[in-house]
C-alpha cells in the first residue's frame, strides 16, 4: 500500500471492510466508500463515525468514484452491472478484493500472525492482540468483530488497531479461498470443519496455510486438524489442547456463566488462569493465543496476566442484559461448530434456552441444513425452544426454494420444539411472549450487525414487561 493512493470501498461498513478501510486510513492513505445499509438509512452511528474518522461515504450509485486513479476495494462477487462497479469500470480503475489488499499490507509487515480455522478466529485474534499490546509490542490487528478492550470514546467500533510495532495479527477468511494468499511467519490452525466448503477443499486449504508458516499452533482436539498435521512436515510446530501430549494443555477446568478458570500446563510449569469468558471453547482460544504469543517471545506468565482481563468480542456470546430474571445474550453463531459451542456453553447450566437463529443466507442452508438442525436437537432438550425467521438475502440470483423452514420441519422431526416466522420483528414479539423468568434468549446470526439492535430491542421489551 502507498500512502499516495487513493482507496474506494463498496460496502465500507462490513464487517470485514470496515477494519480494514480503518487500517489504510490510518496509515495515510486517501479513503471513501458506499454502503447499502447507508442508503437504507441503517447503522447511522457507524457512518457517522466513519466521517469524523475523515473517510468519505456517497450513495451506491457510483457517483463516489470520480477518477481512474481510485482503487476499488470489492467483493469478487458483486457484478459488473452494479453501479459503483460499472462506474470504476468505465474510469479504468484497479479493482482489489478485500482479502488482496489485506494480503498486501499483512504480508509486508515485517512480523505476521495470522489466525485459520472454521470457528474461533475472531476471538483468537483478539486475545493475541490482546496479549501483545499489553506486552508493550505495539501490534496492529485487524479483526472481523468489535474488541472490547479496545473500545474507547474515540474508537466505539474497534475491530481494527494501528500499532507502531512490527508484528501485524490478522484472521483470515477460508470461505473464499483467499487464505491462500498470506504468508504468515505465525499460522494459528484453529479447527478444520464444514461451513462454506467442502472438507476435501478445506483440508487443502488449511494444509498449504499451515505448511508454509515458520511455526503452526494446531489444535491437538480437533482431529481433522490431527489427521491434517499428520501429513504435514512442520516447522517448529506447537500444540495446544485438552488431551495428554499437547505442548499448552489445560486441565482442572471450572466453569461458570460467564467466566472460566483452569491450570495451564506449558514448558514444565503450571500457571493458574482465570478468564472473564465462558466456556471450553474460549479455554481452547486462549490457548492457542498464549502459544501463539509465546512464538513471538512473550512469556507464558505475560500473556496469562493479560488473558485474565481479555473482555471477549461484540456477538460474541455477548450477555446484553437481564430483566425479570430473563438474560438475553448476543452470539456470531452460524455454522454447526460455533452454534454447538455457545449451546453447549449455556447447557452447563440450568435454565431454559429459546434459540433464535437467522440463517445467514440460503447457500449455507443448502451446504449444512441438516446438520444445523442436528446439531440444535442433540443439544437442546424439549423444554428449550428454537426460533428461525428467514434467512439474509441481499438480492441477486441465489437459489431460495429451501429456507429456513427446512431446518424447523427437521428439529421438529428428531423431537425438537422449533418454530418457523418468516419476519423478524414478529420472532422477536414472539420470544417476548414465551420468555420466563429463568431463560436464557440467544440471538444467534452473522452477516447482518442489526441482529445486535434486534437483541437489545428484545431486552428493552422485556424490561418494559417487568
Amino acid at each position: 500500500m502507498s500512502k499516495d493512493k487513493s482507496y474506494y470501498f463498496c460496502g465500507i461498513g462490513g464487517s470485514g471492510m470496515l477494519p480494514l478501510a480503518m487500517i489504510v486510513r490510518e496509515n495515510g492513505a486517501d479513503v471513501a466508500g458506499s454502503d447499502r445499509a447507508l442508503d437504507q438509512g441503517r447503522l447511522a452511528a457507524k457512518f457517522e463515525w466513519l466521517k469524523a474518522k475523515g473517510i468519505g461515504l456517497f450513495a451506491q450509485d457510483g457517483s463516489g468514484l470520480t477518477s481512474g486513479d481510485q482503487i476499488l476495494i470489492a467483493s469478487a462477487a458483486i457484478e459488473d452491472s452494479v453501479s459503483d462497479v460499472a462506474k470504476a469500470n468505465s474510469l479504468g480503475c484497479t479493482r482489489m478484493t478485500r482479502a488482496e489488499l489485506l494480503a498486501e499490507q499483512f504480508n509486508g509487515s515485517p512480523r505476521s500472525i495470522a489466525i485459520g480455522g472454521t470457528s474461533g478466529k475472531s476471538t483468537v485474534t483478539g486475545m493475541i492482540g490482546w496479549i501483545l499490546t499489553e506486552a508493550g509490542l505495539d501490534p496492529t490487528i485487524m479483526n472481523g468483530a468489535v474488541m472490547k478492550n479496545f473500545v474507547a470514546d474515540d474508537a466505539p467500533f474497534a475491530s481494527s488497531r494501528v500499532g507502531d510495532g512490527d508484528i501485524m495479527v490478522s484472521e483470515v477468511d477460508e470461505s473464499d479461498g483467499s487464505i491462500a494468499l498470506f504468508d504468515p511467519e505465525i499460522a494459528v490452525l484453529n479447527n478444520v470443519s464444514l461451513d462454506h466448503k467442502s472438507l476435501e477443499e478445506l483440508r487443502q486449504l488449511f494444509g498449504d496455510f499451515a505448511g508454509k508458516a515458520k511455526h503452526c499452533i494446531w489444535n491437538r482436539d480437533d482431529a481433522e486438524t490431527v489427521a491434517l498435521v499428520g501429513g504435514l512436515d512442520l516447522r517448529d510446530a506447537i500444540s495446544f489442547g485438552f488431551s495428554d501430549g499437547a505442548d499448552f494443555q489445560a486441565s482442572d477446568i471450572e466453569e461458570a456463566p460467564i467466566s472460566s478458570r483452569f491450570t495451564l500446563k506449558a514448558a514444565g510449569n503450571q500457571y493458574p488462569v482465570e478468564m472473564q469468558v465462558p466456556g471450553r471453547h474460549n479455554i481452547a482460544n486462549a490457548l492457542a493465543a498464549i502459544a501463539a504469543a509465546s512464538a513471538v517471545g512473550v512469556p507464558v506468565a505475560t500473556s496469562v496476566s493479560a488473558i485474565s482481563r481479555f473482555n471477549g468480542l461484540a456477538r460474541r456470546f455477548d450477555v446484553v442484559g437481564t430483566a425479570n430474571d430473563i438474560s438475553v445474550i448476543d452470539d456470531f453463531g452460524h455454522n454447526p461448530d460455533k452454534i454447538a459451542a455457545t449451546l453447549k456453553t449455556m447447557k452447563a447450566f440450568p435454565g431454559r434456552i429459546i434459540a433464535f437463529f437467522q440463517p445467514h443466507g440460503f447457500g449455507p442452508i443448502h451446504k449444512m441444513g441438516a446438520e444445523l438442525a442436528e446439531v440444535f436437537a442433540d443439544i437442546l432438550d424439549s423444554d428449550d425452544r428454537v426460533i428461525l425467521c428467514d434467512p439474509v438475502y441481499f438480492g441477486g440470483t441465489v437459489d431460495r426454494s429451501i429456507g429456513s423452514e427446512s431446518i424447523t420441519d427437521a428439529l421438529n422431526a428428531a423431537g425438537g420444539m422449533a418454530k418457523h416466522i418468516a419476519g423478524r420483528p414478529d420472532c422477536g414479539d414472539h420470544i417476548v411472549q414465551i420468555a420466563q423468568p429463568g431463560d436464557r434468549i440467544v440471538i444467534m446470526g452473522a452477516r447482518d450487525d442489526t441482529l445486535s439492535i434486534f437483541a437489545s430491542n428484545i431486552l428493552a421489551k422485556l424490561t418494559a414487561k417487568q
